[in-house]
């Protein structure tokens, strides 16, 4: 009798293993599609954007606070003296404008783009002395709180 080299075949379960073995190994190791990190992208957009948007929208309004005051205050403590002096027979400028050569500026607009408003002479609140600039604030409205004022 010959002998025959008996082939094993491989038992269905463990090649249908193998098979599953292999995709799992393929699927773990292949890349995120395009589409999958464009979504990641939007969500951490989104998250961003109603976290830090506000925080960063207040620290503008803020800014634009602290620089009508810095300005108001340069007309009144910098500008006005300085223009006084130069001006001994007059007691307030004609416009504020005229105190813009003292601060090398043109513009004579609060952060809001309204203009700064000037009170001089009779028009001064008591206890204020020399010249008195204001801004209307955010809301545009002179009277209310969120005006800016030189002697605040």
């Amino acid at each position: 009798m010959p002998i025959v080299p008996v082939v094993h075949k491989e038992i269905p379960v463990m090649q249908t293993l193998r098979t599953r073995l292999a995709r799992s190994f393929k699927r773990a190791h292949r890349g995120m599609t395009l589409l999958e990190i464009m979504i990641v992208l939007a969500i951490l957009a989104l998250v961003m954007g109603l976290l830090v948007g506000p925080k960063v929208m207040a620290a503008f309004g803020k800014s634009k606070i602290d620089t009508t005051r810095i300005k108001l205050s340069q007309y009144a403590n910098e500008a006005y003296p300085q223009w006084s002096a130069s001006h001994p027979d007059k007691q307030c400028p004609d416009k504020l404008a005229d105190l813009n050569e003292q601060m090398n500026s043109k513009d004579t607009n609060d952060s809001w783009g309204r203009p700064i408003l000037m009170l001089c002479g009779p028009n001064l609140p008591p206890g204020v002395k020399g010249l008195g600039v204001m801004s209307a604030g955010e809301d545009g409205k002179e009277g209310t709180e969120d005006d800016l004022k030189s002697w605040d």
